[in-house]
């Protein structure tokens, strides 16, 4: 999949798509988030969230704050290694008792005396692809408040376990990251010191608005399986179809799935137009989360109804509702990662407020 360029197309347009064959013939400079957009959908179509987390989210998340902030060095080596998927990469960032809270981090890096290494003690919890991955991407204290955190480019070394985590969906390689007195260079820093905050917030819109590109196409798939079921299965002498409550369940997850699409590309539109950082932040940060938001609701309405819809066979993994199953068990992921609904909500409201804060009637 690396060499195939699909790896490089999900981490979007930019100078590293050069060299690679991007599917279906596009050339890399006229590659943007509208194609984008595709290859994350065509990867959640597979229906198999585990292993499609598995086999790239890490580096869809962990590598472009190596592209955007990395010194030049790390550009050069980390990054194609990564894209050719000879190395694996990882974000990791939530800790045990930091969450959505981000700025709640208590791993540390301290640096030695000669100014030439960080010790990084501390320790990383669900970090999808962190089982596997040879890189990690990782949020670490410097100092105190919101300006004491930096990003370090950490290599799996000595020091440095991971621990699997057992979750919903196993194949993503979801890890307790583990670091004891690990020694990093300076020169792994990512960004200037003080700074990791400003960079997290950047991966952050990327991340998010991957995420709801797929658990809506997620969400599409199930649809087309309820569609094609309630024509099929037949109850009190009818099909499911002709069932006036089965129409109404259909309406409601087909109006809502079409309305996340639509808002989705209005943003993925807005993000092809809008290339500087802190611009794209103060427009776009506020209804990315609030996008997120409705499609993890949207998410949970889907799985819901279709579970309803397929009866018994939406609560067993094998047979013609397996990815109903599969579904209601694993789109929970997208609710909480990359910031929960609620953290999400509250984003997208003060955001808003931001523009008129003094509004009255």
């Amino acid at each position: 999949m690396g060499r195939a360029g699909i790896f490089a197309a999900r981490v979007g347009p930019g100078p590293h798509l050069k060299g690679f064959n991007i599917p279906g013939g596009i050339k890399p400079e006229e590659f943007d988030h509208f194609h984008e957009l595709i290859v994350h959908q065509e990867n959640a179509r597979i229906g198999a969230p585990g292993y499609s987390d598995g086999i790239g989210i890490g580096l869809v998340i962990g590598i472009p704050p190596v592209i955007h902030f990395g010194p030049n060095w790390m550009k050069e080596k980390v990054v194609p290694e990564v894209l050719r998927g000879d190395k694996r990469i990882c974000l990791s960032i939530s800790e045990p008792g930091a969450g959505s809270d981000v700025a709640g981090i208590t791993t540390t890096a301290v640096k030695t005396a000669d100014g030439k290494f960080f010790i990084v003690n501390g320790v990383k919890k669900w970090i999808t692809n962190g089982t596997f991955s040879d890189y990690f991407t990782t949020a670490v204290r410097t100092g105190s408040g919101m300006g004491g955190i930096s990003m370090l480019l950490i290599e799996r070394s000595e020091g440095l376990s991971t621990k699997p985590i057992k979750t919903s969906y196993a194949a993503a390689g979801t890890a307790l990251v583990i670091m004891e007195n690990v020694k990093v260079p300076v020169e792994n820093l990512i960004g200037k010191e003080g700074q990791g905050f400003q960079v997290m917030m950047f991966n952050f819109n990327h991340e998010r608005w991957a995420m709801v590109a797929q658990v809506n196409r997620a969400s599409r798939s199930v649809l087309e399986d309820c569609l094609k079921w309630a024509n099929q299965r037949k109850v009190f002498g009818k099909r499911l179809i002709e069932q006036p409550v089965i129409r109404f369940k259909l309406a409601t997850m087909i109006s809502q799935i079409e309305g996340i699409e639509n808002w989705l590309e209005n943003i993925t539109y807005q993000m092809t137009q809008i290339r500087d950082y802190k611009e794209q932040s103060r427009r776009l940060a506020g209804p990315i989360g609030l996008l997120k938001y409705q499609s993890t609701r949207v998410a949970h309405h889907v799985a819901d109804e279709a579970c309803q819809i397929f009866g018994g066979r939406g609560i067993t993994k094998t047979g013609m509702g397996a990815n109903i199953e599969a579904f209601q068990r694993t789109y929970k992921f997208t609710a909480i990662y990359g910031g929960s609904e609620e953290i999400m909500a509250d984003l997208g409201v003060r955001q808003a407020i931001k523009d008129f804060p003094n509004a009255k009637l």
